[in-house]
């Protein structure tokens, strides 16, 4: 079906239906512009929301929780959403909206000058038509004065009245009209003829020409109406997996949330290590001759009771305030910042000193892996120098080794002197233990005390000489040739670390064992339990021959507690139940946590 032949006669009714496909062309255009800048803006308000709920500093602490955890991934997921609502905004402008713009721009030329073909086309083929009907009425009115001549001759030349010379007059004048007559007649018909081929040719072949262009221009604006809007659709279909995602990601984020777990951390951070206080003694006072021993007794009874409850970090003592933000519901303790405390903790509750003191220790830990690292490149850098003079002096990095051995020094005099506080907190802590741990005996005069189990003792520890920070070439080379190898087993690396650190005895623990008649070791609650720093999987099993290792079997997931320090082993801490110890570092892959 073509334009030119069904619709010959409908040149202005095609016109206006071409500029109406053209404005509707712009139009979705301008859908697409505003489309565009709606899901920039919505972008922009997803990303100033994350930023808006974003943990502030003083919040940091409280995102130990699963559940605040899971929430900030949320806020990393719902960015990663904004940024591909801005690419669809990109694509959307950069492939549908520019080039529809282009495309609508060269449709209005096209048609504009189709139509005006179309114009000149209709203006010439009226211009014959104009001419045609000159020429018919120039013959009429030829042929009428030639038979109003004949009638005159005719006339004449039957009245004898006339003389000879009207009649010729009359005859000659005949002669004229009917030769004009004639000429008036081909030209007529010439005219005619011209018309009619230029008719021809306007409805059968020019105008068909110019609608059939028409009709292109027409047929490729909606073919490019819905490659615009397929086009769309595959814009924002290439994001929707990357949007699936983001959403599965929050999924994931959510079911690792775990009560329990957030339970612990809970008491973790806040469990004082105080022991709840113990009965008060019943105060006899109808004997009057017991009365003043019984008053001094209750009075010694009662003072260190009366001293614990409000001791700072307990009940009475602590100080609570109110969070900004969306974990209000958290309270903060001032007492565990120990901002302008004293050194050794020691105005801190137990638990919390020994947490705080830890914390001191493994940062002077990391301080020293550091230095001695300098150091032993500036000792490479200086045996590079001695061997080859003309790369550098080796006098000028005597001075740096100086300052990094007075370093290390320094860093050594605080460890043992932190480790030194620890062993007290520990020391200290065992003596607030809780009642279970001594029995209670009832004197004459009815009071009653507690006294310590002889059979149980208390092991404390922690100790990491500088010996383990500093890295030690030959087992650090073997350990990197052993990561090479996982196929089987690599060797277990020589056992250096100290017992101390073992989990029966490690920093921040307390273990109490029964006689060796007893025939088992049983662990208490262990005091302060160190964060983990990540996860671990097991690559081959491990049999634990070594005082302060732990067995684990291949693919036990374990988590993280303090990383290789260069002697090929790592603490780690079961899932299941708080044991910790060391385990060859070539046996494992981790992931340690971004914070």
């Amino acid at each position: 079906m073509s334009w030119g032949s069904e619709l010959w006669d409908q040149y202005d009714n095609l016109s206006l239906h071409t500029q109406k496909g053209i404005d509707f062309l712009e139009r979705y255009g301008h859908f697409i512009r505003d489309r565009c800048k709606i899901e920039v803006e919505y972008a922009g308000n997803l990303r100033r929301l994350v930023k808006n709920y974003q943990p502030k500093k003083k919040e940091e602490e409280d995102y130990q929780y699963s559940s605040c955890k899971a929430f900030k991934l949320e806020l990393n997921e719902v960015n990663d959403q904004a940024g591909q609502r801005e690419v669809v905004a990109e694509n959307l402008q950069a492939n549908v909206l520019r080039e529809l713009n282009i495309l609508v721009k060269d449709f209005k030329e096209d048609r504009k000058k189709h139509l005006q073909e179309g114009a000149r086309l209709m203006t010439t083929l009226t211009a014959q038509i104009s001419s045609l009907e000159r020429a018919r009425k120039a013959y009429e009115k030829a042929f009428r004065e030639a038979e109003r001549a004949l009638e005159n001759y005719q006339r004449a030349d039957g009245d004898l009245n006339l003389s000879r010379a009207e009649v010729e007059k009359q005859r000659m004048n005949m002669t004229v009209k009917n030769q004009q007559s004639e000429d008036a007649k081909t030209e007529y018909a010439n005219q005619l003829q011209k018309t009619n081929e230029m008719q021809t040719l306007h409805y059968h072949t020019a105008m068909p020409d110019v609608f059939h262009h028409l009709q292109e221009l027409d047929e490729k604006r909606t073919k490019n109406m819905r490659n615009y809007m397929l086009k769309s659709v595959e814009i924002e279909r290439s994001v929707s997996p990357i949007i699936s995602q983001c959403l599965d990601g929050i999924e994931k984020a959510a079911n690792g949330i775990n009560e329990k777990n957030d339970t612990m951390l809970v008491i973790e951070r806040f469990k004082s290590g105080f022991s709840p206080p113990v009965d008060f003694p019943f105060e006899d006072l109808s004997a009057a001759k017991t009365y003043d021993s019984n008053t001094q007794l209750s009075q010694t009874t009662m003072q260190p009771i009366h001293n614990h409850l409000t001791m700072k970090g307990t009940v009475s003592g602590i100080k609570n305030k109110k969070r900004v933000g969306l974990f209000g519901i958290f309270i903060g303790n001032k007492n565990n910042l120990n901002d302008g405390g004293k050194e050794d903790c020691s105005d801190l509750p137990p638990n919390q000193r020994k947490k705080k003191l830890q914390q001191r220790l493994d940062e002077i830990q990391v301080k020293i892996h550091q230095e001695t690292n300098a150091r032993d490149a500036l000792m490479k850098m200086k045996g590079v120098y001695e061997q080859n003079p003309a790369l550098g002096d080796p006098m000028s990095i005597e001075g740096q080794l100086n300052q990094s051995s007075q370093k290390l020094e320094k860093l050594g005099v605080e460890l043992t002197k932190f480790q030194g506080y620890l062993n007290d907190a520990v020391n200290t802590g065992v003596n607030l233990s809780s009642p279970s741990q001594g029995t209670r005996k009832t004197n004459s005069n009815g009071s009653t005390v507690r006294v310590n189990d002889s059979r149980r003792s208390s092991h404390s520890g922690g100790e990491e000489s500088l010996s383990r920070s500093a890295s030690d070439s030959s087992v650090s080379n073997a350990h990197a040739n052993q990561l090479v190898h996982k196929k089987s087993a690599p060797g277990t690396p020589q056992q250096i670390h100290d017992s101390t650190n073992s989990p029966e005895s490690g920093l921040g623990t307390s273990r109490t064992s029964l006689p060796e008649s007893a025939g088992e070791e049983y662990y208490v609650d262990e005091v302060d339990a160190q964060p983990p720093l990540g996860t671990c999987r097991a690559l081959y099993p491990f049999d634990a021959t070594s005082e302060g290792s732990i067995p684990m079997y291949d693919g036990e997931e374990l988590y993280i507690i303090e990383l290789d320090q260069g002697d090929g082993w790592t603490r780690v801490r079961r899932m299941s139940q708080l044991i910790e110890g060391f385990v060859p570092t070539s046996y494992i892959e981790y992931q340690l946590y971004n914070t």
